[in-house]
């Protein structure tokens, strides 16, 4: 994959998934501009220190981004252990807005990509609500819907995963004819990062060993990262509004 003259902003850089990607992109000869509330520990084109879970701030960091990308990469996200409310800002409400914030700059065949879960695979006993959410449109009323409808701290990923999920998938035609602009997401299963022990702590050590006979180990960020990549090359020109999983087989142990 070649990626010289594009430029491609990553959210979640510092850690895991988004320090590999933006590793291989640039290696590909990306200009990357990562979105982080923690300083990178890597080498990139441009960084913005921003905390995603608040509009205002989104906005803000919106601001310095140039005025064409070619790609978006929705890495950051914070485990089920964070609170409900959080879970909800970073993992739905402020990835879709920056979304929404960015299309324009995006040329036709540039490309978002989000980083949904396999944990969000049981979106369609939920699809009602999630296109509920999905139709509020904005941050502001998304965060009054929820008020309306609570969501459980001890299912919140999961169910913030599938809202993203249903977002995603029902959004992406409507860009896609408009603009050209593509998405999709990429559902990683278990990866060694840095908050794999929250996910731990998140699903319980009964959901965790039941669970480990159903794949060889978790994955290595660096074998999600050239997925992401993919989605986001001219080679993935023609796939729009997908989820695909990225987990060693695991998903398909549940047919």
């Amino acid at each position: 994959m070649n990626f010289q003259g594009k430029t491609i902003v990553i959210t979640g850089v510092s850690s895991g998934i988004g320090a590999e990607t933006a590793r291989l992109l640039r290696f590909a000869g990306a200009s990357v501009i990562g979105v982080d509330r923690n300083e990178p520990m890597l080498t990139l084109d441009g960084f913005i220190k921003a905390d995603l879970s608040e509009q205002s701030t989104i906005d803000a960091a919106v601001k310095q981004l140039p005025a064409r990308i070619d790609a978006l990469c929705n890495v950051a996200g914070v485990p089920g252990t964070a609170p409900v409310d959080l879970v909800g800002r970073v993992n739905y409400l402020g990835l879709r807005h920056l979304c929404q914030r960015l299309v324009d700059r995006l040329p036709a065949g540039g490309s978002i990509v989000n980083i949904s879960s396999i944990l969000g695979a049981e979106w369609p006993q939920r699809v009602a609500q999630h296109k509920a959410l999905a139709a509020t449109g904005n941050f502001e009323a998304g965060l009054a819907w929820l008020a309306k409808n609570p969501v459980p701290q001890e299912t919140c990923y999961q169910y913030f995963k599938e809202a993203l999920i249903v977002w995603s998938t029902t959004q992406s035609q409507k860009w896609f004819l408009e603009t050209g602009v593509r998405m999709n997401c990429v559902a990683p299963g278990p990866v060694f990062t840095p908050i794999l022990g929250d996910f731990v702590s998140m699903l319980g050590q009964d959901r965790v060993a039941a669970d480990a006979h159903r794949m060889k180990r978790p994955a290595l960020a660096d074998e999600v990262a050239p997925v992401i990549a993919f989605l986001c090359s001219d080679a993935a020109r023609w796939v729009s509004g997908i989820n695909l999983p990225v987990d060693g087989g695991l998903a398909s142990t549940y047919l």
